[in-house]
């Protein structure tokens, strides 16, 4: 796979949301765009989001779904040009990361249960067998 940067990638958003209301008398939604430029929902999502929070897009939610609209397109060119568009390896292993934590507790805490579990039976028969030997 081609490896793309943030800032083509807000270029070809852009271009599909001009596009895209050039042609439908609506503004586009996120999945209108995806489908348009063949990305993946999680990525048109996070494009989508990354250029609202840098102020060249605007996302309207309504009763209708959620709309784009064009808000300063000049601001495009304060993306840097060599930050990459996702870093889902780095993600990735961040998720990895907490939940090889998260999978310790839990054995942790089974480990636990299963020592109470184990006391609990030893006790159990312990005074079964009081109880059998005062008969």
């Amino acid at each position: 796979m081609e490896q793309t940067n943030l800032y083509s990638d807000a270029h070809l958003v852009v271009a599909a949301i001009r596009i895209l209301e050039r042609r439908n008398p609506v503004p586009p939604s996120i999945e209108n765009i995806c489908n348009f430029l063949s990305f993946s929902p999680e990525l048109g999502n996070y494009l989508c989001r990354k250029l609202d929070e840098t102020g060249v897009i605007e996302i309207v939610e309504g009763p209708f779904g959620t709309r784009l609209f064009l808000k300063n397109h000049l601001a495009l060119e304060e993306i840097p040009k060599n930050s990459k568009t996702s870093s889902m390896d780095e993600e990735l292993e961040k998720f990895k990361n907490s939940r090889k934590g998260l999978d310790q507790r839990v054995a942790s805490i089974q480990a636990e249960q299963a020592e109470k579990k184990k006391t609990l039976f030893a006790k159990l028969e312990d005074q079964l067998k009081k109880h059998l030997e005062n008969r």
